[in-house]
Formats: structure tokens, sequence, C-alpha cells
């Protein structure tokens, strides 16, 4: 899969019936400077695309599904497809899937990127911080998504401009109606029904953003019922933290 990003709005003008408006936010460029763009050959030899997020120099953090062969990341990027003097290409050293991830109920659903060489730094390459231990979001609660995904149900091909859609936390059991194995220990329900905002092909392993930290990783969406599915990071940070090889 690839970052994409899926904005559906309802408006209801008076005396007509509901349309829908469908089309992605796209964000002022370089605002999102820890997004990473991450690349792979798959078993099947087609290209694959995922989002990632940078977490320390010479880690990205994304999603166990998007593990592929002669995996690189692009750091620094707005449009992926110009060649942009920020951007910077950077080959997978190492990739550390969970080692309990479930590829068919996507439990556990997190990996960790060693990059070859440490990212420089920039305006348009910074770390995006991890929460606190133990911290948790409370439905209702507005966060964000960016990627490079694709901006419709029906479409082909995905954006090449960094794009962000906005969710709301949901109650955990929003998600457990409609998925299986859902785990409200390690994920996160989000969503928002009332404008169909949802992170769908292509956004896999882009981060769940509230309050500027990663609370989750993108890993399931149901678009029949709005909602995505995200992994809680909280509930990884000990692996993570060992893996890095951070005190």
């Amino acid at each position: 899969m690839a970052p994409v990003l899926i904005l559906l709005a309802f408006l209801l003008p008076l005396g007509a019936h509901a349309e829908e408006i469908i089309g992605g936010h796209e964000v002022t460029p370089h605002s999102r400077p820890y997004m990473a763009f991450v690349r792979s050959l798959k078993e099947d030899g087609n290209r694959s695309r995922c989002g990632g997020f940078l977490v320390q120099d010479n880690f990205v953090l994304t999603a166990a599904h998007c593990w592929g062969s002669s995996m690189r990341v692009t750091l620094g990027a707005h449009n992926i497809k110009a060649h942009e003097q920020s951007q910077q290409i950077i080959r997978v050293a190492k990739a550390i899937p969970h080692p309990k991830y479930n590829s068919e109920n996507k439990i556990n659903d997190i990996m960790l990127l060693k990059l070859e060489r440490k990212a420089k730094r920039s305006k348009a390459v910074k770390l995006l911080k991890f929460p606190r231990a133990n911290a948790r979001v409370r439905p209702g609660k507005k966060c964000h998504v960016p990627g490079w995904g694709v901006t419709s149900f029906n479409a082909t091909k995905a954006s090449d401009l960094l794009q962000e859609a906005e969710l709301n936390i949901q109650v955990d059991y929003q998600c457990q109606k409609h998925f299986l194995h859902y785990s409200e220990t390690t994920q996160i329900c989000v969503g928002d029904p009332r404008k169909v905002q949802l992170a769908f092909k292509g956004d896999s392993g882009g981060p769940l953003v509230c309050d500027n930290r990663a609370y989750g990783v993108c890993a399931r969406v149901n678009k029949d019922t709005t909602l995505d599915v995200v992994t809680k990071i909280s509930s990884f940070l000990p692996w993570i933290r060992r893996n890095m090889k951070l005190p």
C-alpha cells in the first residue's frame, strides 16, 4: 500500500438532497517535516508505497504490512514526483517488524526501519515525538493523518502532494462492531461518519498525530463505515525503545 488521503464532506443545502464532495486537503509544503515516503518491492514484483515518520535520526516508524524488499525512504518531501532540494533519499539497512505481527488480522501492525545513514535535520526534516507513557486520547479528540494516498475510493493513482485528513477519536465499541480482532489494548478507533474523512490506500504506516505527537500508526480501514484502525504507539514504546537501543 502507500500513503493516501480521502476526505468526503457531506453538505446539506436547504431544499436539496445530501451531496458528496470528494477531495483531499493539501498541507502547507514541508509543514509536516517528520513525514517519510516509503517505497519497496513486494513478493509479486510490484512496487509498494506507504507512509512513515522519522522518530530518530536513523529510524522511521511505519506499519508492518508495509514490509518489502529494496526498501528506501524519502524525507523532506512535499511533492514526491519533484526533485526538491529538501529531499533526502535513504536506503533501509534493516526492517524490524513486530515479532507478534499477524498479517491476517493486522494485530501488532508496527515496524521500525533502521536507515543506512542518519538523516540530516533541517526545516523540512524533523523528528515526531512519541506520546508519554500510558498517555491516551479520549473519544471526540480531533487528530490528523497526513499521507500521499489516493483522494477518492475509485482513484487508481495516489497523490503526489502531501495531503491530510482530520479524524475524530471514536469509542472502541465503534470499531469492535465492524472489525474482527479489534484490540482496545493495542489499537485506536478513529473516523468521522459526518464528514467521511479516511486514511485509505497508500496512507498505511503514516502517523495519527494528536497535539503534535504520534499516537498511532495507520493500519486498517473500513470504507463502508468510514472508520480507521490505527496501531496504538503507547502500547509498543518498550519494544520501540529496545530496538532503537534507547534508555
